[in-house]
């Protein structure tokens, strides 16, 4: 049984290699995205997963994980726009139950990093479990949540991006950090932008006293 997983009696943080008093500018770090063919987690299933290492602040460009894979639910043409993952090319992938097992291996011993992460979670969850692996138990921080507290620590923040925001969504956070947003939208090119707004965010908290794993979790928690 892999690391990542629990049996559904054990407790959720038994067995956890990641080490909580580490300085958040050297843990361990997986940022994912996933594509989806639609938000309703009882109708519509996953498309494709992307994700990066990171080690602290440094994005691991070499070291990556891309899978488009066959959904359990039908493509909608809304979604198709999204990814631009067309059906003919879904058909063509293996399952997601094929591809589980690298992925979470990926995973082994990091937290999980995501904007709007518990979404993600909440699919993927759903999968591991229809798959018989039990429960994901890698902490998990929500960039947008951490995005929030960091608004609300004073005028060192605040004065400086509160009035650019618009909205929350990736890519208004990109925007207002100046992070690069080309190409397509795709699990993995999502995953690399979170990363470096993720990298921004962990030379901020410093300064306002999040300096270990145990500090950013709770801030960052989804």
């Amino acid at each position: 049984m892999l690391a990542l997983f629990r049996k559904p009696s054990e407790d959720v943080s038994s067995g956890s290699r990641i080490d909580l008093s580490l300085p958040i500018e050297s843990a361990p770090y997986v940022v994912m995205d996933t594509e989806l063919t639609g938000l309703q987690y009882r109708a519509d299933s996953i498309v494709s997963i992307g994700a990066m290492k990171m080690t602290g602040s440094r994005i691991e460009l070499n070291r990556t994980f891309y899978e488009v894979v066959r959904p359990r639910t039908e493509l909608t043409s809304k979604s198709i726009v999204v990814h631009e993952i067309t059906p003919s090319e879904a058909a063509m992938r293996p399952g997601i139950e094929t591809i589980l097992e690298g992925f979470l291996r990926f995973c082994e011993g990091a937290v999980i990093v995501g904007h709007f992460i518990s979404l993600d979670l909440k699919f993927l969850s759903k999968e591991i479990k229809k798959a018989g692996f039990g429960q994901l138990k890698n902490p998990a921080v929500d960039t947008c949540m951490v995005h929030d507290w960091l608004l609300g620590q004073g005028n060192g923040f605040s004065s400086n991006y509160l009035g650019r925001m618009e909205s929350k969504d990736l890519f208004s956070l990109a925007r207002k950090f100046e992070v690069p947003v080309q190409g397509a939208h795709n699990a993995l090119i999502d995953a690399y932008i979170t990363a470096q707004i993720f990298q921004r965010f962990i030379v901020m908290l410093k300064k306002y006293g999040v300096r270990t794993l145990r500090d950013l979790l709770r801030i960052g928690k989804p």
